[in-house]
This record gives structure tokens, sequence and C-alpha cells, in this order.
């Protein structure tokens, strides 16, 4: 039980920042976080939490890196400028 707390709080963090910044390589860097620890939650359940993270990782950063602020924006980013 407390690996599924501390997951939905992972989760939940990596949510506030997903996609957010106007760089592209702060884009690809939430987006990528986003999308392992997503991925790790969906492959934990297929049985293979690393790949999960692989994959989810991969497609995070590429969504980010690709996407203009335009197309997915969450707001300016707390950490990158």
């Amino acid at each position: 039980m407390a690996v599924f707390i501390r997951s939905t709080l992972l989760v939940a963090a990596m949510l506030s920042l997903a996609a957010c910044g106007q760089s592209p390589g702060c884009r690809a860097v939430t987006g990528g976080a986003l999308g392992a620890a997503g991925g790790a939650a969906l492959g934990a359940i297929g049985g293979n939490p690393g790949l999960g993270a692989a994959a989810g990782g991969l497609a995070g950063a590429a969504t980010g890196a690709f996407t203009s602020p335009n197309q997915v924006s969450a707001g300016p980013s707390p950490i990158c400028y």
C-alpha cells in the first residue's frame, strides 16, 4: 500500500510539471519525466516497470520536444526558464 501512495504522489507531482515551459529542452525534460512515471505505472501492471518507464519517458520527451507551447501547454514551468 505504501508503494501505491508513493507512486500516486510522484505522478501527481509530475503532472503539475507536465509539458510546461517555453523552450523545447525544458518541455522535453518535463514531458519525459511525466512519461516515465506513467510508463512505469502501466509497466508495473503489465509486469515490467523498467520497460514501461523507458518507453513512456522516450514518448514523453519526444512529445515535449516536438510540440510548441501553442499546441500543448500547462503554463510556464516553475523550474525551467
